[in-house]
């Protein structure tokens, strides 16, 4: 019998909802994965916004549909608590600064041919990314992985990936493996949680710049390419790039391979969401209007699913195959998140002093509890000072 769920805070207030996730849109490096573990510290950690569960459950549906999947978490995190109107407002607030930010490196990148040096910042931001992200997977590891079961998902899960198993099938084979085992017997022995695997390796490099004109394409074009890719693109962040490398340089010849190479850099290197290198490209193509409808184009999908996605959760916990299902979608999803901290943390510690970083900002945060937002920023400052 599933225990009661506590009564969760009153609604949240507009204002603090736009406060939350701009400041998370300004600091959040790291790709997804580092999203997600802020996310889960402010809102179920500090604000007790959400259980860990229901953090978990949302986790595991933006795995199931297209989509940047932590721009869909800050969706989900609005629509649960002010409703539609929430949902437009995390999202937005989660997206704005790193458009800001992306069409600043634009504007400069068509202007003077080249992007500015940020190799310094991070040199020291992303070990302290790699602590944020193993803090988060020990505390929703502890709350997913609950039985036996599960904890052989998870690790079965950890090993496809990191063998290069498409994330698709993990998700769907791991999540109808544990609906049919619990639909077919009772609750599984709980488990004492053993801790987080560990992990291999890689991370995407800084691209090398090139030479960028501004050509002429209507902003409709623009917005439909990229609100198809948009709508059909799973997976991490970085299978972007492939999708824009079909469309964009190989079947329309808009971009040049190294005009591709520096705007996936440019998404990088920035904070908040990867899916923000389509701001880039629209700017690059056409100016500020197409910035604004590639940037349109391509989260616009992740509202409307969430919007249709979201009211479904509750329902699916209520019937055992759904929730078994979830159970398995929630600990793939969280070996998925494994496997991208090895590869980040692969490409952040490269010496003694990265390796130190990491290790006292784990520190902090595992005995200290330290507030993320202050480390990245000591991570920051601590790159621009070895520089």
């Amino acid at each position: 019998m599933e225990e009661p769920v506590p009564p969760s805070p009153p609604p949240t207030a507009l204002r603090e909802l736009a406060g939350l996730f701009l400041k998370l849109g300004t600091i959040a490096f790291g790709g997804p994965a580092a999203h997600i573990a802020m996310m889960e510290d402010e809102v179920v950690g500090r604000r007790k916004w959400l259980t860990r569960e229901q953090f978990l459950d949302m986790l595991g549906a933006t795995n199931l549909i297209p989509g940047p999947n932590s721009t869909e978490m800050a969706i989900h995190v609005g629509y649960v608590r002010a409703g539609l109107p929430g949902l437009l407002v995390a999202g937005a607030s989660f997206i704005l600064p790193a458009v800001v930010i992306v069409l600043g490196f634009a504007w400069a990148y068509v202007r003077f041919a080249q992007l500015p040096a940020v190799g310094h910042i991070l040199y020291g931001v992303k070990p302290v990314v790699v602590a944020i992200v193993l803090q988060a997977l020990w505390r929703l590891g502890r709350t997913a992985i609950k039985t036996r079961l599960l904890a052989v998902i998870f690790a079965i899960a950890v090993v496809a990936t990191a063998f290069g198993v498409n994330e698709l099938i993990v998700l769907f084979a791991g999540a109808a493996i544990v609906a049919l085992i619990e639909t077919k017997r009772t609750p599984a022995i709980p488990l004492a949680w053993v801790g987080p695997a560990t992990w291999p390796a890689t991370a995407p490099a800084v691209a090398t710049t090139a030479a960028a004109t501004a050509i002429g394409i209507g902003l409709w074009p623009i917005f439909f390419v990229f609100l198809k890719i948009g709508s059909v693109l799973f997976g991490r962040g970085y299978v972007l790039l492939a999708f824009l490398r079909s469309d964009l340089v190989n079947r329309l010849g808009w971009l040049t391979e190294n005009q591709l190479l520096d705007a996936t850099a440019v998404g990088q290197v920035t904070p908040g969401p990867l899916f923000t290198t389509a701001t880039f490209i629209g700017y690059v193509l056409a100016g500020w209007g197409g910035a604004m409808a590639a940037t349109v184009g391509i989260f616009l999908p992740a509202f409307v699913f969430v919007a249709l996605s979201a009211p479904l959760l509750p329902r699916l916990r209520q019937s055992k195959w759904a929730g078994g299902f979830l159970d398995g979608v929630n600990v793939t999803s969280l070996a998925l998140m494994a496997v991208v901290t090895a590869q980040l943390g692969h490409s952040a510690i490269i010496d003694w002093k990265t390796g130190l970083l990491t290790v006292a900002s784990a520190t902090l945060l595992l005995v200290w509890n330290v507030n993320s937002t202050w480390l990245v920023l000591g991570g920051s400052i601590a790159g621009l000072m070895t520089g």
